[in-house]
């Protein structure tokens, strides 16, 4: 147990003792890593803003999707990358993808920081540890009102289960702490099942739900754990238990276990999921504060616009869940720092329609195109679903600093690549980072698509109500709604389709295809494009070549046991009560 004990905190034994120095206070909310300067548990608990210091710390162990130097996920890569969506190029000793995952070499006695999550060793034990003495000792601090520490008390439970959730996902049952941990009790910590998992985190999550949380913070309070982030959260948690890969009389692996999936199937873990769902929007309509933010005016423009602030901007009317690491965009700084090593697949690409939502032809002619796939020729008017430029750096467009985007052969600063460069939170300009930053780790346009599917599966079709909920999604950047009449399967792809269009880079596509068993998704050949400028430095029209990316260890020795993280033999080693996962 000692290196979870570690994520808890390298120092619980003097938490304890009353005098760590481990546990210190900085000066702002989710602001930076909190000065070394020592506190006993009686000052961190003697007022509201010493309290609110301890409860800052949980939030900053909260899980964040894009690459940071405080945390070395994929060897700062994106968990894209082991998508259909994005390739990485980055062949360098610290690049997880290409190292760990495109080799399959990654195995539970060699599972480093650069892998996608090594259990045991993330920052959501930090989170945990905090929220709990949080809890603990909340109550002893004078200067604030019963109301306050309930709210207070609500939002650390939230932050609990949105870790355990975030370890749920990747590695299935885990060790439960559902207490502040005495260093006297003994190490024993018994792995629990996926079922007594998915109940743990719903339970903490009704119990935040059921108290005196608000339901949409103040500006003032933007960042906090809400009643309404808690109710999408609920939702989120109950999809992921229903969906095939868990949810199925077959395993998904021959070694699956009560550990990895419930071993059977339920109709009713989707009725919980659409009950989830139903309630949360009940809620959306009686409160009147979330909705898809909207254009300005009918235009490409500012369509593209009004999906970016629904992603980028803090605050608003979509952001559910807001994790931070910082105030600046320089906490970005490492992933845009790598932007030339990742690149979007064509496969990606090919998925978004034309702007008037018509799909993009399979069988597209790269070669002589009657149509541009990008820009028209001369005049540069876009001709694809606005999100497309919003997520993907295409030949033509303008990238990170003001110029062209180097994706094409002659382009001077030219990288060989996919023929595209991620978009999605490196921008056009510098001016377009200056606001504060952030991870929308769940938005309304999410729970809208995920409700969608949840419906289809109940309903063995799609109805008019997950109908609406696409269709909304889809208007907001002015694409027409889908075709009516969709069988359950025709109408599950488009919603899954939906969902990488709209949450690309967003860590949405690596769980979908988990938690749907989508194996072919894994499996399938990754192209990329090589596109040619008629001039070097302000092309107004292309040529075009689809190429084959190369391919990876799982084109041909797929193995349904990447669906979760090996756990590190070290951990189990402990002998605490933590068990290895299928295949590993």
């Amino acid at each position: 147990m000692n290196s979870i004990i570690k994520g808890l905190g390298l120092v619980l034994s003097c938490i304890l003792a009353a005098s760590c120095s481990e546990i210190s206070f900085g000066d702002k909310f989710l602001g930076n890593q909190p000065e070394s300067s020592g506190a006993t548990t009686e000052e961190m608990f003697s007022s509201k803003i010493n309290a609110e210091k301890v409860l800052t710390k949980a939030y900053t162990g909260l899980p964040y999707g894009l690459p940071t130097s405080a945390d070395f996920k994929l060897g700062e890569n994106i968990l894209e990358s082991l998508t259909d969506l994005c390739y990485s190029f980055r062949d360098n000793i610290s690049d997880g993808p290409v190292k760990l995952y495109y080799n399959g070499s990654l195995s539970a006695n060699n599972v480093p920081r650069n892998s996608a999550y090594r259990y045991g060793n993330k920052s959501d034990w930090t989170a945990i540890r905090y929220a709990w003495l949080y809890i603990k000792n909340v109550e002893k601090v004078p200067d604030m009102s019963a109301n306050e520490k309930s709210e207070r008390i609500a939002e650390a439970k939230v932050v609990i289960a949105l870790c355990y959730f975030e370890m749920l996902r990747y590695v299935g049952g885990v060790t439960w702490l559902d207490h502040y941990i005495d260093v006297n009790e003994p190490m024993n910590f018994p792995r629990l099942t996926f079922a007594e998992t998915v109940s743990k985190i719903v339970g903490l999550l009704d119990e935040a739900i059921g108290a005196n949380l608000a339901w949409k913070a103040s500006s003032a309070d933007d960042g906090r754990m809400t009643k309404a982030g808690a109710m999408a959260l609920k939702f989120k948690v109950l999809q992921w238990a229903a969906s095939p890969t868990f949810n199925s009389d077959t395993k998904w692996h021959p070694e699956a276990d009560e550990y990895t999936c419930y071993g059977n199937y339920s109709a009713q873990r989707w009725a919980d999921a659409a009950e989830a769902g139903a309630a949360f929007f009940a809620e959306v309509d009686r409160q009147k504060e979330y909705q898809l933010i909207q254009p300005t005016e009918e235009t490409h423009r500012a369509r593209r616009l009004a999906y970016r602030q629904a992603y980028y901007n803090r605050g608003g009317t979509e952001i559910l869940i807001s994790t931070r690491q910082g105030y600046s965009s320089d906490i970005h700084g490492s992933f845009i720092s790598q932007r030339y090593y990742s690149g979007p697949t064509l496969n990606y690409v090919n998925m978004f329609p034309w702007e008037d939502g018509s799909d993009f032809p399979a069988n597209f002619d790269w070669k002589s195109p009657s149509k541009q796939p990008f820009f028209t020729k001369g005049e540069m008017v876009p001709t694809r679903d606005p999100r497309l430029y919003e997520n993907v750096a295409c030949p033509g467009d303008t990238y990170c600093n003001g110029t062209t985007a180097p994706v094409y052969l002659n382009h001077a600063d030219y990288k060989n690549g996919s023929g595209f460069l991620i978009m999605k939170h490196i921008l056009q300009e510098a001016n377009d980072r200056s606001a504060p930053v952030q991870w929308s780790h769940t938005r309304l346009a999410e729970i809208m698509l995920g409700y969608a599917e949840v419906l289809n599966e109940i309903n063995g079709r799609p109805t008019d109500e997950a109908y609406r909920m696409v269709n909304e999604v889809r208007q907001r950047v002015g694409l027409s709604e889908l075709p009516t009449k969709m069988n359950h399967d025709q109408f599950l792809e488009a919603v899954l389709r939906e969902r990488a269009l709209e949450l690309g880079f967003e860590e949405v596509r690596w769980f979908d295809l988990v938690r749907r068993n989508r194996q072919n998704d894994f499996k399938k050949k990754l192209y990329g494009l090589r596109s040619r400028g008629n001039d070097l430095n302000h092309p107004t029209e292309f040529t075009f070549e689809k190429v084959e990316l190369e391919d990876h260890y799982w084109a041909t020795n797929w193995d349904t046991k990447w669906y979760l993280a090996p756990i590190p033999q070290d951990e189990i080693n402990k002998n605490y009560g933590m068990t290895q996962n299928p295949g590993w």
